[in-house]
């Protein structure tokens, strides 16, 4: 079998109960990514209680993200573990597995004591819970895709892995619409003084709510098969990954490294980017931030759809291009047009959608018996050196550059676009075709 063939029979339509599969998958997805991102829609109230007060501010965001960046640095390990037994005991336990890991942390966020109360302690156990949130993400995504792909037909691939990214984001929409409420029922010194351990709390109870929801799914086709025929891995799979499939692993990690520039950078970061920067009261860059969410989840299912039609290659060429227009006249307007703030951050969250092709790339780079790992170890690995750089790389450009989300955004679409040529000659000769 090759890495693009060992998927579901690509002749039949979707059925019912693969609709149901996607949806449920996506709506725990949504509620444990949810639990991973709060912590960024507060991080200047978190940089606020949790580090001394006579720091400088610039200082205090600087170690906030560095605490926000922990979490992707874990995410490697617990994505490395959990793929290992995803690849040798099944998609399903290891998906079950992560929502706990996630729920716990978030909780305990939610009753922490801060630096007023703890001193030096509270922020090093922020950082302890933060790890802990990284280790149960670096499976669940991974897994997530690598679940839903093996599900679906395989010309269907894209529109599976759009979708369920979609609810990912879903998750991040979730947070800001609370990040939102939380801003506009309550004033500036109530969230400082309880009123932002609601969010943590609250997360705490979704990933009841995604346990529950997982109940009802059952195991890959792909992998049962392979269990059924005695295919399963002979040896370490992460130790073939590296052996055999060098070329998937670049191009993964390549594409994760765009992944995280759109989310990390033109998602996560810009709300407090609007109010730092700017000026802009927190409930309005929200709200900003909540519409470019919504166009974000759809622009994901939108680039899965194109992605099945026209193949990686093509799909990131012109994604690329419009990433790179959209968030540049988005950011470049803040300061001459900040009428423009809804429909350019609209736009430019629609753009940020072409990471609803990535999986589609990566689910086909690896055979079966090796997938989780494979893609696990490139997601994971890229998202922790550049996802988790990002925010303090971004932060420190920003103190001589004001436009510095854009041109981090602009340099990794010219990355995007070599990897969309690199595709496209690949599909050409072969690679990734179903």
């Amino acid at each position: 079998m090759t890495a693009a063939t060992d998927l579901a029979a690509p002749a039949r339509a979707l059925a019912r109960q693969d609709y149901k599969t996607l949806t449920l998958a996506a709506l725990g997805g949504a509620l444990e990514f949810y639990d991973f991102i709060i912590f960024v829609f507060f991080a200047a109230v978190i940089g606020e209680l949790f580090f001394p007060p006579d720091l400088p501010d610039w200082l205090r965001q600087f170690q906030t993200f560095g605490i926000f960046a922990a979490g992707y640095l874990a995410r490697p390990l617990g994505g490395i573990v959990m793929a290992h037994f995803g690849d040798l005991m099944g998609r399903k336990k290891m998906f079950t597995l992560s929502i706990i890991l996630m729920a716990l942390p978030t909780l305990f966020m939610g009753l922490l004591p801060t630096y007023a109360s703890l001193g030096i302690a509270a922020p090093l156990l922020l950082l302890a819970l933060r790890i802990l949130q990284g280790a149960a993400i670096g499976g669940e995504v991974p897994g997530a895709w690598v679940f839903v792909a093996e599900h679906v037909p395989a010309r269907h691939t894209g529109y599976a892995c759009g979708t369920l990214t979609a609810g990912l984001t879903a998750g991040i929409l979730l947070g800001s619409l609370v990040a939102t409420w939380l801003n506009t029922a309550f004033s500036q010194p109530e969230i400082r003084d309880w009123a932002w351990r609601l969010p943590f709390l609250l997360g705490g109870v979704f990933g009841i709510v995604a346990m529950y929801l997982r109940r009802w799914l059952h195991e890959t086709p792909v992998f049962a098969e392979l269990q059924q025929k005695k295919a399963l891995a002979a040896e370490l799979p992460l130790k073939t990954v590296v052996r055999e499939h060098k070329r998937a692993v670049a191009v993964s990690m390549g594409l994760t490294w765009l992944l995280s520039a759109g989310i990390v950078v033109v998602i996560l970061m810009t709300p407090t980017y609007l109010q730092k920067q700017f000026g802009i009261a927190p409930a309005l860059a929200l709200k900003a931030n909540s519409l470019a969410i919504v166009c974000l989840t759809a622009g994901c299912i939108v680039a899965g759809m194109v992605v099945d039609r026209l193949g990686a290659g093509k799909t990131f060429i012109g994604g690329s291009v419009l990433l790179a227009a959209s968030s540049y006249s988005f950011y470049s307007s803040l300061a001459t047009a900040p009428e423009q703030l809804f429909p350019l951050y609209a736009l430019a969250g629609f753009s940020v959608g072409i990471v609803g092709a990535v999986p589609w790339v990566m689910v086909r780079a690896f055979p079966a018996v090796v997938r989780f790992s494979g893609l696990s170890f490139s997601y994971n690995l890229a998202y922790a050196v550049f996802g988790g750089l990002t925010p303090m790389a971004v932060t420190l450009m920003l103190k001589n550059d004001p436009l510095a989300p854009a041109h981090y955004v602009l340099a990794l679409c010219v990355l995007g676009l070599a990897l969309g040529t690199y595709l496209l000659a690949s599909e050409k000769r072969g690679w990734l075709k179903a």
